[in-house]
């Protein structure tokens, strides 16, 4: 077997093609939603881990219907009330 064909790069291939794939429909989405007067497009990020260092905010999981995201390594789930003790700026 070359190279070339050897399953991991052909995983590869297809992540990067389904990510290309997702990220088209974003940008039509985006564009839809600017031709509509939705400009202003409500953030997914909690309130309370806006402009925090701690922020993870990537989902895991292998299906839909199982996925979970994981908000930040202090609060897994994210934080309830409007000020999270743990929150920190974010240093450029």
């Amino acid at each position: 077997m070359d190279a070339a064909r050897t399953p991991q790069r052909i995983d590869y291939l297809l992540r990067k093609a389904d990510y290309v794939n997702w990220h088209r429909q974003q940008s039509n989405r985006q564009i839809l939603r600017s031709q509509q007067g939705f400009s202003e497009v409500e953030s997914s990020r909690p309130k309370a881990c806006r402009g925090c260092a701690n922020y993870h905010g990537i989902s895991y999981g292998y299906s839909r219907e199982r996925r979970t995201a994981l908000i930040c390594g202090f609060h897994p789930f994210g934080w309830d009330g409007s000020d999270c003790p743990d929150w920190e700026s974010i240093r450029d």
